[in-house]
């Protein structure tokens, strides 16, 4: 074994979660390591890796611009064969949780949207207005404090308006660091169409720089391909916290996968232990430990790390640890039109219709967001002409023809929290020897319920709205890579892994914050409500160990 390194704060995790929690300790006086399981990387050579993907990778295959390395495997979606090498996946609605995040420096934040969507008082009283699911250990105002700090220190452009806001008209400490970005033309169209069947479509809220430059990122000038990479670090993505992390003093391991969490007397964590990319070991110790590595790797190593003293795992005294993992099931309609309706002026998505989320139905079945998926539509013109087998004038009319007339409607709904929707070690392993993850996930009958007397039924009315000519609905539900669950937040040690301030019950100096927490999923991107709970967790571990 190596050396051993040591920091008042370690965490595992170069994601928003993680560089948040970083720069808070820091700026505190504390001292910061961060562990990374893959590599750091530049902007450009991501962009080069996209520019040179052959055709058919270049849409809806966002993982493609990030090879893994062998000893940080991450989902490809290139080939339902490599798809299968790392996640092994079961269970009714398994394709649904096929998450396409990257374990490199800045998490899966290099290809998201960037939406910045806050969840309302009601999503967070889920039990108590509906008798489903759970409540949350803390009211609403607890945590909108932390959600403007999150918005400020991300940078999120949106609307002045409170009735353009979500939650509609609700209290708020401060304003939008930014104003919103216009919309184009198909958001546009979108927008009135719904109005006509009771939707509300929303300037969405996103950690995207809109006119002015912020915390040194340019203005968005709509390249139109934040999935998988904004060219310009327009978008947040937590690579461009990395500089500023090390600049006030923290240190970045890249390529160290920790894959032991080492405890002592009194259940207190001493050590984090990480291989490097040579297989060889290193210890880490320190005061108090994060682990930020999303809701599949978390839970995956709490598991891993099971010992004499923790013979369920770390943390998982509750057997709570891998369970309750959500997403958002999504569904997709494409659609042909009669009129050009122009999506692609803008970043890929640009807004939301979130009022479909709220209402006592919610007692029966899941409420939903909806929206239009704003990216540009040629090359998925280019590609249906081309299967025409035309030619010359006919093929380029044709090309012309689909992407101008043709758009992608999405719905993703709200899941529960369900213990039997469950994260274990799978009996196979990676190349370092780590039992890969293992997911059951089932939608449930209250999410099926949903699409069948719903959401589908809603899609339809937008899409005849829009004019459509050809409705073609998804055969199955999909993920939406807003990956929850596994360490579930409640103030009872028997029933929950984390405590209000993603506290371990079990342990009082680990913290597992993020979207892992999350009592409930909402049917909303989960990014920003992650980014609050990070920081909720960091004024709990600098108060800590001020208090000593």
């Amino acid at each position: 074994m190596a050396g051993d390194q040591s920091a008042d704060v370690v965490i595992a995790g170069t994601g928003i979660v993680g560089c948040l929690i970083a720069e808070q300790a820091l700026d505190a006086g504390l001292s910061v390591l961060m562990l990374e399981a893959g590599p750091r990387v530049d902007r450009w050579r991501i962009v080069e890796n996209y520019r040179n993907l052959p055709p058919s990778l270049r849409l809806f295959h966002w993982d493609a611009p990030y090879p893994p390395k062998p000893w940080a495997p991450h989902l490809e979606t290139r080939t339902d064969k490599e798809a299968e090498q790392y996640l092994q996946l079961e269970g009714p609605n398994a394709r649904a949780y096929l998450q396409g995040y990257v374990r490199y420096a800045g998490g899966a934040t290099w290809h998201w949207a960037g939406l910045c969507w806050r969840i309302t008082p009601d999503d967070m009283r889920l039990k108590s207005l509906y008798g489903v699911g759970r409540d949350w250990p803390f009211a609403y105002d607890v945590l909108e404090p932390y959600y403007t700090r999150a918005e400020h220190a991300i940078g999120v452009s949106g609307p002045s308006d409170p009735a353009l806001q979500w939650p509609p008209n609700a209290k708020r400490s401060k304003p939008y660091p930014m104003g919103p970005l216009p919309f184009g033309p198909g958001e546009r169209r979108l927008t009135e169409v719904a109005a006509k069947v009771g939707m509300i479509n929303l300037p969405a809220p996103q950690a995207r720089n809109s006119g002015i430059s912020y915390h040194g990122r340019p203005a968005c000038c709509g390249n139109n391909n934040c999935f998988p990479v904004c060219p310009i670090a327009a978008k947040y993505d937590a690579a461009t916290a990395l500089p500023n992390i090390e600049a006030k003093g923290g240190k970045i391991l890249a390529n160290a996968v920790v894959y032991r969490i080492e405890t002592g007397e009194k259940h207190v964590v001493q050590a984090v232990h990480y291989f490097d990319s040579d297989k060889a070991s290193h210890k880490v110790t320190g005061k108090v430990f994060v682990i930020a590595c999303n809701s599949i790797e978390t839970p995956k190593l709490l598991l891993f790390s099971k010992d004499d003293r923790n013979p369920n795992g770390i943390a998982n005294s509750s057997d709570q640890v891998g369970r309750n993992m959500m997403d958002q099931p999504k569904l997709f309609a494409d659609l042909e039109l009669k009129e050009p309706l122009w999506t692609g002026v803008g970043p890929v998505q640009s807004s939301s219709i979130l009022n479909t989320s709220q209402g006592d139905f919610r007692n029966q079945y899941t409420g939903a967001m909806f929206r239009m998926e704003n990216f540009a539509r040629s090359p998925l013109g280019a590609a249906a002409a081309l299967k025409k087998r035309l030619v010359g004038k006919a093929l380029d009319n044709e090309i012309r023809r689909l992407s101008a007339c043709t758009a992608r409607l999405t719905v993703e709904h709200e899941p529960l929290p369900l213990p039997d929707n469950r994260l274990t070690l799978s009996d196979k392993k990676d190349w370092l020897g780590i039992n890969k993850p293992n997911i059951y996930y089932d939608v449930s009958d209250y999410v099926r319920r949903s699409a069948k007397e719903y959401t589908v039924p809603r899609l339809r009315e937008l899409a005849d709205g829009l004019g459509a000519t050809s409705f073609q609905l998804s055969p199955e539900f999909f993920n939406s890579d807003h990956i929850m669950g596994g360490c579930i937040m409640g103030t009872g040690s028997k029933t929950s892994v984390v405590d209000p301030d993603c506290r371990a019950h079990d342990h009082h100096n680990l913290f597992l914050p993020g979207g892992a927490a999350m009592p409930s999923g909402t049917a909303s991107n989960s990014t920003l409500t992650m980014s609050a709970l990070a920081l909720k967790a960091a004024d709990a571990i600098v108060d800590q160990l001020r208090r000593g």
